[in-house]
């Protein structure tokens, strides 16, 4: 290599390798479901975040296929422009019809991933008040998040997880015209659960809104699957709720949803939804039938089967210099420690056949490396116990 600037970056790549932080793919080739073929061979999954396993549900994929026979491949142009389809529009009407009951004169939009999301509705909000705005944001949110945040440029303060007498201190203390706080619903690396009804009474008390990124809870909580305001019982038009749509409903994409005079202000102003084309009509087709599903009886019925997973796994026999996190979704955290034992870890169960990701810094903080062990309703309680017998055989280093 001549160019100099190269050298840095393999010197800069070497150091990552040498902290045990470089990532790397693996190649999948089969439908996304617990029993895959991995760089060529055949692994049983512990790491995908379709929590319902509809990802390969045969009604899905044959709304799929027909979305793509009545809107083609793409769509074209932006929302704005001429990409927002009759699929989108019905779409977001689901959407907010399943939000209806937890935030008056709903409204959703729809974008193209999560990261998207968060960043549109964040941004937004900061356009919406220059200068006079705070973002309170817990400090294990999600990076699209805290991105989102800087992009809006304006004030923010961080507050220990789940900390609500530190949020409340810090609320108490600004003297901003408009307030945010921020937080996951289910925060992703951990597993636990925000408190939302509390966090919902400290912004009543002082004029806030709530965003939550129910990114990890979105068709999974709740009796019919609306997620952690359905499971809280909360209803307040000072929400903002955003839901994914990769996860446990098995496509792709994610929304905002609001009321309806925030979500216009987002139409005019969220520049990661206005100046992008708009996703295939044909997923957002397919969203819908995901929908029937997750509201419907087979929709409760994934939902108790996964409960009863993650029930069996809280008595698994892991080595004792390992941290089970406390949790009571389909993220079942194993704190190993440092790079080097998390790999080695990773790599064991590799070699019984079972794919469980590695989690290392910066995604999570230096020394609490991770196996995140994730659960789906696609997955029988003879797999799990396949899962259980193997990490009962690993030794720490």
């Amino acid at each position: 290599m001549n160019f100099q600037a190269l050298h840095h970056v393999a010197q800069k790549l070497s150091v990552l390798n040498e902290q045990g932080l470089h990532r790397q793919r693996r190649t999948t080739a089969s439908l996304c479901q617990p029993q895959m073929r991995v760089n060529g061979q055949p692994v049983l999954t512990f790491n995908s975040n379709d929590y319902l396993g509809l990802a390969a549900h045969p009604w899905v994929m044959e709304a799929l296929r027909e979305g793509v026979s009545m809107y083609g491949a793409g769509s074209g142009a932006s929302h704005l422009i001429s990409g927002h389809s009759r699929a989108h529009d019905q779409l977001e009407t689901a959407l907010a019809s399943m939000l209806a009951d937890h935030i008056p004169s709903v409204r959703a939009l729809f974008f193209s991933t999560g990261y998207m999301a968060n960043l549109g509705v964040l941004s937004a909000l900061g356009d919406l008040s220059k200068g006079d705005l705070t973002f309170f944001s817990d400090e294990l949110n999600h990076a699209s998040l805290i991105d989102g945040i800087r992009l809006s440029r304006s004030n923010y303060l961080v507050y220990a997880h789940n900390d609500l007498q530190q949020l409340q201190a810090r609320l108490m203390a600004s003297d901003s015209g408009t307030k945010v706080v921020v937080s996951d619903g289910v925060f992703s690396m951990d597993g636990d659960l925000a408190s939302v009804k509390e966090l919902l009474a400290l912004c009543k008390q002082h004029g806030a809104w709530l965003l939550i990124d129910d990114a990890h809870g979105f068709g999974v909580l709740g009796d019919q699957g609306a997620g952690l305001l359905q499971q809280a019982g909360l209803c307040s038009e000072q929400l903002i709720y955003v839901g994914t749509l990769g996860k446990a409903a098995g496509v792709a994409g994610a929304f905002v949803a609001a009321h309806s005079l925030l979500i216009e202000w987002m139409l005019q102003r969220a520049r990661p939804y206005i100046y992008t084309t708009a996703a295939p009509a044909a997923l957002a087709h397919a969203l819908l039938t995901s929908l029937q599903i997750i509201v419907g009886e087979e929709g409760q019925k994934r939902r108790a089967h996964l409960t009863k997973l993650i029930d069996a796994f809280s008595g698994s026999l892991i080595p004792s210099h390992w941290r089970k996190l406390a949790s009571s979704t389909a993220i079942q955290p194993l704190v190993v420690g440092s790079n080097a034992a998390v790999l080695q870890a990773s790599a064991d169960l590799q070699s019984q056949g079972i794919w469980v990701s590695a989690i290392r810094a910066p995604t999570v903080p230096p020394n609490t490396a991770r196996l995140r062990i994730t659960l789906s309703a696609g997955h029988t309680m003879d797999q799990l116990d396949q899962l259980k017998k193997a990490l009962a055989t690993l030794h720490p280093s």
